[in-house]
């Protein structure tokens, strides 16, 4: 059974994108209307329309947020500020490419302006954090759950490809908040501001990137240190995996969903590619690569998964050096390292999730293989429309996990 509506767009790919602004209705995200309308203006396929109409609406909403402010009203403020800030995320999604276009990084700067007025309204008030990572900083969010004195469980919360640090709030933080955990979300290399801002690539060694968040949290006295999480979504399934078999301080591990590398994936996208590419792209002939560029740039979401986005996130300019970035993703040879507790999910008609079973096969910690159907609305990828569901055995098991944390 697929669950598959295109009320919003008769452009599959719009209509995607639009619905995942949408489902963040219940999180504070967004509001049906605002959705609806800036939908109807936009012709499917017309990626400059899309960008100029959420951009209209953003700014629309986050005047409403500056004007609440200046009155003095500062739920009201809060709420719209939340909104304008998913809404230009969404107004940047066609934008993604290199170099980076001046208007996202305008943006960009929008969104995280409007997060900032949001989180220092927030009840209690989110706070900004910056990580030491090499010779820069990661900037992110600590979001606390209470102003309790007792230290708390911690859940850190790791993207994807295409997402910022400011989506994830409304993926994790709002649920973690309620159920009295703290979270701590940020952007990685190769996402949200370290690559708009600072064209950070990403890199496959996911555990260089989590050690310092972790170093980070356990300065914090509200944090418990035998308690801290990570749960990835998206490519951050992957990501999460990787971080959990190199960072033994963590006491569980969510991979929604359970990928065991980019590679197959990529694969499945462009059927058919020679031995002698698979084995040594960079070596091959250029020549192999020309029908496959072609279909890629054929085909608007092919070249937009592949050419605006994977390219630019791994800051590569060709097929076969993404081929060969990709090849550096894989827990084929890390599964085993992992010793905390893993959440692996598998929905049913996402395709990065089908080797969800041989991860859990691989994995000799305690391991749980957790199904969502699209029979129960829960079979897109990450679950994104009925995340409710998600959430709801994602938290019951780390719950049950974190009750008897080892020390």
């Amino acid at each position: 059974m697929t669950l598959k509506m295109n009320m919003l767009s008769t452009d599959s790919f719009f209509n995607d994108q639009a619905m995942r602004t949408l489902v963040h209705t219940q999180f504070g995200g967004a509001d049906f209307g605002e959705c609806m309308l800036t939908m109807s203006r936009i012709p499917p396929g017309d990626n400059a329309a899309w960008f100029s109409e959420w951009r209209a609406t953003a700014d629309r909403v986050a005047a409403i947020g500056d004007t609440c402010a200046a009155s003095g009203h500062d739920i009201s403020a809060r709420e719209a500020y939340l909104r304008a800030a998913n809404y230009y995320r969404t107004a940047n999604v066609m934008l993604f490419g290199a170099p980076t276009a001046p208007a996202l990084i305008e943006t960009y700067e929008r969104e995280s302006d409007c997060f900032r007025e949001f989180a220092r309204r927030a009840e209690p008030a989110l706070q900004a954090i910056e990580i030491p990572y090499e010779d820069t900083q990661l900037h992110g969010y600590f979001c606390p759950a209470t102003s309790s004195p007792e230290a708390a469980p911690t859940l850190i919360v790791t993207s994807g490809y295409d997402s910022t640090l400011y989506e994830l709030y409304f993926a994790f933080v709002v649920a973690a908040n309620r159920r009295g955990y703290h979270c701590i979300i940020f952007d990685g290399p190769g996402q949200g501001g370290a690559l708009i801002k600072h064209g950070l690539p990403m890199r496959p060694d996911w555990e260089q990137v989590i050690r310092p968040v972790v170093d980070v949290a356990l300065t914090r006295p509200e944090v418990d240190a035998n308690r801290i999480a990570l749960a990835g979504w998206s490519l951050g399934g992957y990501l999460a995996l990787r971080a959990a078999s190199g960072e033994p301080r963590l006491a569980a591990c969510v991979a929604d969903p359970g990928l065991m590398d980019l590679w197959e994936g990529l694969c499945g996208m462009l059927p058919g590619l020679p031995d002698e590419v698979l084995q040594h792209p960079l070596q091959a002939d250029p020549a192999l690569f020309a029908p496959y560029m072609a279909h890629i740039e054929s085909i608007p979401t092919l070249r937009w998964k592949i050419v605006q986005r994977a390219f630019w996130v791994h800051g590569v300019d060709s097929l076969p050096a993404y081929l060969d970035a990709s090849q550096g993703f894989s827990m084929r040879n890390h599964l085993e390292s992992i010793r905390c507790p893993v959440f692996i999910a598998q929905e049913e008609n996402d395709p990065l999730a089908a080797s969800a079973p041989e991860v859990y096969a691989a994995i000799k910690a305690p391991k749980t293989l957790v199904q969502f159907p699209a029979a129960e609305g829960t079979g897109d990828h990450c679950a994104i429309l009925g995340r409710s569901r998600f959430l709801q055995q994602m938290f019951d098991w780390l719950d049950d996990v974190l009750a008897h944390p080892t020390d």
